[in-house]
């Protein structure tokens, strides 16, 4: 995705994984609060979400464990890579998350960063975890569906 105009999306990082390991309920997109050198380095593409957790504390939500490399020319400006990032939400958004993760098996989980327009966003959900057995009937069905595609194409191709 490019970034076109002031409302353009470029995606800078994705957690493909989240995808594999949770079904995903519902997605809320949070503002970042982060410092000048972080914002820099993101520009470059430096972004891994691999680790990364989401937290609510006493009415603020965190972003743990997302990795930003340090910028090369920010020497002392620079901030941990690992540092805890606050998330910035709407009251009621909190709120709505709070509720569900007191309802067992719910967690919060980053699905990717981005720009929108100059702006520094993160997607956010409500998720909840897959069995052993969840993750190899999605498999199966990513295999299947593939099988029936290259089919398709092959049948495609002699008609």
């Amino acid at each position: 995705m490019s970034s076109t105009g002031k409302t353009g999306i470029k995606l800078i990082a994705n957690h493909k994984k989240a995808y594999h390991d949770y079904f995903i309920e519902d997605k809320f997109e949070a503002g970042i609060s982060l410092s000048g050198t972080e914002v820099k380095s993101l520009r470059m593409g430096k972004c891994s979400l691999k680790e990364s957790f989401v937290r609510v504390e006493k009415g603020e939500v965190f972003l743990y464990g997302m990795h930003i490399s340090p910028y090369e020319k920010g020497n002392l400006f620079n901030k941990d890579p690992l540092r805890v990032r606050k998330l910035l939400l709407h009251g009621y958004e909190i709120n709505k998350i709070v509720g569900k993760i007191q309802t067992k098996g719910y967690t919060v989980v980053p699905l990717r960063v981005y720009f929108k327009g100059s702006l520094v966003k993160v997607e956010i959900a409500l998720a909840k975890g897959k069995k052993q057995y969840d993750k190899r009937e999605d498999l199966a069905k990513k295999d299947m569906r593939r099988d029936a595609e290259k089919e398709f194409k092959i049948q495609k191709m002699y008609n």
